[in-house]
């Protein structure tokens, strides 16, 4: 496919002044309330295009377009594009500014909450993920991608560094989300993103990681993945204590099964949560057999 038809969008020069100039020009503002931080930086805007690397008739479902920076350079690669917004401001001006491509059919605007859509069946795979991710939806996305299929084929997402950090942790640091994500996907952190390249500045630094979910579908089936999520929820809601205390209260198994158990899988009694890999914790889940509803029925901090 060619890039978009007709004459092309106005485009948006990148720099904080020009990018509060165009949304005092529309009307619009930044949304603490939705973590609104406009890209204001042209060489982060082409590092994101570079790892996206988009192709002509590429499908890409963008979360969160804004001003529709991210939104330009995908389409001029000549790639289709979904985009979900959530402002009903930015929906209008994202529908001003790229109509040619809206009634050439190359973007497709979805106005709403995110959270509220089945995402991974708004476009036909196979497809990709290329977002500027608005802080506070970072992890219940990354759950709804890539929880159930048909899973994105790659996933470029500008987060918070920290939650990056978290997410691409080797053992030693891990967490619930960097398990969960691991467990589906190769995570790497592709660079930082300072607060500068936004307007307005957030408080804390930004990253661009890529994701790509694993090609061969050897997942466990859906009952025992439940149990393997059981587990690592248990496991990380005391994540500073020892493995068999954490598990024997967090789950109803007792002490005596928990460490024979991790006899089993090879695992010192002693170590904490977030030393374990992700193989670890799939051989210890099948150590435990099935485990039924944990004692505290609520799921651990991601």
């Amino acid at each position: 496919m060619s890039a978009m038809s007709g004459p092309p969008p106005r485009r948006v020069r990148l720099d904080p002044a020009q990018v509060r100039a165009t949304l005092r020009a529309a009307g619009l503002r930044a949304r603490r309330s939705l973590s609104q931080n406009f890209l204001a930086d042209p060489d982060v805007l082409e590092s994101i295009l570079a790892e996206a690397d988009p192709h002509p008739g590429e499908r890409i479902l963008e979360i969160g377009p804004g001003l529709g920076l991210l939104t330009g350079g995908l389409l001029g690669s000549g790639a289709t594009v979904t985009a979900v917004e959530l402002d009903r401001g930015m929906a209008g001006f994202m529908r001003e500014r790229f109509e040619p491509a809206l009634g050439a059919g190359q973007l497709t605007l979805v106005e709403g909450d995110a959270l509220d859509q089945d995402l991974v069946n708004l476009v036909a795979p196979p497809y990709d993920v290329v977002a500027n991710l608005p802080f506070h939806i970072t992890s219940p996305i990354l759950h709804a991608l890539l929880g159930s299929p048909p899973r994105p084929r790659r996933l470029v997402l500008m987060v918070q560094r920290e939650v990056a950090e978290r997410i691409a942790a080797p053992p030693g640091k891990m967490s619930y989300l960097s398990v969960f994500v691991q467990y589906h996907a190769r995570v790497r952190v592709a660079f930082r993103v300072p607060p500068e390249a936004f307007e307005p500045a957030p408080a804390v630094e930004s990253a661009v990681i890529v994701v790509e979910p694993f090609e061969a579908d050897d997942r466990l089936a859906a009952d025992e993945e439940d149990s393997l999520w059981r587990l690592v929820q248990a496991g990380f809601r005391e994540r500073r204590k020892m493995l068999h205390n954490v598990l024997a209260r967090q789950l109803p198994v007792d002490g005596a099964h928990v460490a024979t158990a991790l006899a089993t899988a090879g695992i010192d009694p002693d170590r904490r949560p977030q030393t374990l890999a992700v193989g670890e914790w799939l051989v210890l889940r099948e150590a435990l057999g099935p485990i039924g509803e944990d004692r505290r029925g609520r799921r651990a901090d991601a």
